[in-house]
C-alpha cells in the first residue's frame, strides 16, 4: 500500500535534517548552471537544452542520495549526469517535444503528460542501461494510478511558494531541496525500487 504525501514529507524533512548546507549547495549549482546557460547571448538556448537533462539525472541521482539510506550525498553527483550525457539528453528533449505536443491539444492533457514522464530521470538513475524512449515508456507505466497523488504531493508546495516569494526568493533555497527529495520520496514509494519489466514494441502514450 503506498504511503499517504503526508509520511512522504516528513520523510523528506527528516533526510535533510542536519545536511541542509549540502543540499541547498548542491540544488544551487544545478540551478545557477542551467539558469546562466539560458541567458549567455545567442547560444543560450542551445547550451541550455544540450545541458539539462543531463544536470536533471544528476540532481536526480543528488536527490536520490537523500531520499535513500544506502548512499551519502556528495557534491559532485550534481554532475553524474554527464556520464550518462546522450541518454541523458535524449530523454529530455523527447519529454519536451512530448509534452509540447500534447499542451497543443489542450492544457489538461499536457499537464497528465508531464505527470506521466515526472518520473524518467529516477529511473534512468537506477537503470542507467535504458534507453530514453524505455525510460519514458516505464515512467509512464510506473505513474499509472498515481498521477493524481503527484499533482497533490506538488499542491503541497504552492503556499511554501507564495512564502518564499515574500522573502525575495531566499526561502527558495530550502523550498527546492525539500521538493526535489520528497518527489525521489515519492518515486521509491511507487517502485519500490523496481521498474517494469520492458515489454516490445510498447508505445509512449499518455
Amino acid at each position: 500500500m503506498v504511503r499517504p504525501n503526508s509520511e512522504l514529507l516528513n520523510e523528506a524533512r527528516e533526510s535533510l535534517s542536519g545536511r541542509w548546507g549540502l543540499a541547498i549547495g548542491g540544488f544551487l549549482i544545478g540551478g545557477l548552471i542551467t539558469g546562466v546557460s539560458q541567458n549567455i547571448p545567442f547560444i543560450g538556448l542551445i547550451i541550455s537544452l544540450i545541458i539539462t537533462g543531463p544536470m536533471m539525472l544528476g540532481l536526480a541521482v543528488f536527490a536520490q542520495s537523500y531520499a535513500r539510506k544506502d548512499k551519502e550525498p556528495q557534491i559532485d553527483q550534481v554532475f553524474s549526469g554527464f556520464q550518462n550525457f546522450g541518454t541523458a539528453l535524449v530523454t529530455y528533449l523527447l519529454m519536451v517535444l512530448y509534452i509540447f505536443l500534447w499542451m497543443l491539444l489542450l492544457i489538461i492533457p499536457g499537464i497528465i503528460a508531464a505527470l506521466s514522464y515526472s518520473q524518467a530521470f529516477f529511473i534512468l538513475a537506477d537503470n542507467p542501461s535504458l534507453s530514453a524512449s524505455e525510460v519514458l515508456s516505464k515512467s509512464k507505466e510506473i505513474m499509472d494510478g498515481h498521477k493524481l497523488k503527484l499533482f497533490f504531493l506538488g499542491f503541497n508546495f504552492i503556499g511554501w511558494s507564495f512564502l518564499c516569494i515574500l522573502t525575495l526568493g531566499i526561502g527558495f533555497l530550502w523550498l527546492i531541496p525539500y521538493m526535489k527529495v520528497s518527489y525521489a520520496s515519492f518515486y521509491n514509494e511507487i517502485s519500490n525500487g523496481q521498474v517494469p519489466v520492458i515489454v516490445e514494441d510498447d508505445e509512449i502514450l499518455v
